[in-house]
């Protein structure tokens, strides 16, 4: 017979991607869910998880049984909440937040949002945000907007560029090409969501830097990259005072920002996040660099 504990396991590990990651997560053991894992495959007759040393993903029949234990999961918890009686709780609205955003927009987003609501900020990156979403954990998320993303009410579309000092040779110029930053030192920003095209990027335009920090801290990044100990490609809307931004030739990624609503969201505070939402995108062109 299929257990919570089954499905609960097996949701953490395809939205961490890792059975160690999952077992942080759910505060168990990696043995407790590698073999909850193992039985939940054997009560189901199929493998769910291609296992190597760097990755676990989903198999074709792993991604078939998601979205049915994602409802399973969700009753779950309706079932754990029946006959509770309604009060008023904190947080009223859980909302998952990725890291890159700039401190000024998720500053604006989370005042207007907070005179509805009272808050609980979530960090996470994108995929492991989808998951919360999906599983109920919040309710709203400020993330990254892909192609299928239509129901998603998006804040702001911005183009990655180049962030150098303010008294760099470039500054000034709108556009410099991968050659022209050959020498530079640069800033790795490691919680980059195109960090690996960007390094194969410059990488195949024969640009090898050295850098001067490599970290996952983006208000360190940045302030580094104004102290002056070198450049870095960032979403343009990151950029501080005291450097320069320019586009890079070749390069041409882009993202799109907006608020994902989950499965969970409340339908009785879709109004007033509504009339939130109309005050923060006024808001908005006032924070872009």
């Amino acid at each position: 017979m299929i257990k919570r504990a089954h499905i609960r396991h097996f949701l953490a590990v395809a939205d961490s991607g890792s059975f160690k990651q999952a077992a942080a997560r759910l505060h168990v053991t990696q043995p407790t869910v590698s073999t909850s894992i193992a039985e939940l495959e054997k009560l189901v007759g199929s493998v769910l998880f291609v296992r190597d040393r760097r990755h676990v993903r989903l198999t074709e029949a792993g991604g078939a049984f998601l979205p049915i234990a994602r409802d399973l999961e969700a009753g779950f918890r309706r079932a754990d909440q029946f006959g509770r009686p309604v009060q008023a709780q904190w947080p009223g609205l859980r909302l998952g937040v990725i890291s890159t955003i700039s401190g000024p927009m998720l500053e604006c987003v989370a005042r207007e949002l907070s005179r509805d609501f009272g808050i609980e900020l979530v960090e996470g990156d994108d995929r492991d945000l989808r998951g919360q979403l999906a599983s109920g954990k919040i309710q709203l998320a400020l993330t990254l907007l892909g192609e299928s993303d239509d129901s998603a009410d998006p804040l702001l579309e911005e183009p990655y560029v180049l962030v150098m000092p303010a008294t760099h040779r470039c500054a000034g110029l709108p556009e410099v090409s991968p050659q022209d930053l050959a020498g530079d030192i640069m800033i790795a920003r490691r919680s980059c969501e195109v960090l690996q095209r960007t390094s194969r990027f410059f990488t195949d335009a024969g640009v090898r830097p050295r850098f001067a920090l490599r970290s996952e801290n983006e208000d360190r990044c940045m302030r580094m990259v104004a102290a002056g100990l070198g450049v870095t490609v960032a979403p343009r809307s990151l950029a501080p005072a005291g450097t320069a931004v320019a586009e890079i030739l070749g390069y041409g990624l882009k993202r799109r920002l907006g608020l994902v609503r989950g499965t969970d969201f409340p339908a009785e505070t879709e109004e007033r996040l509504t009339a939130t939402l109309e005050i923060v995108t006024a808001s908005l062109p006032s924070l872009r660099p």
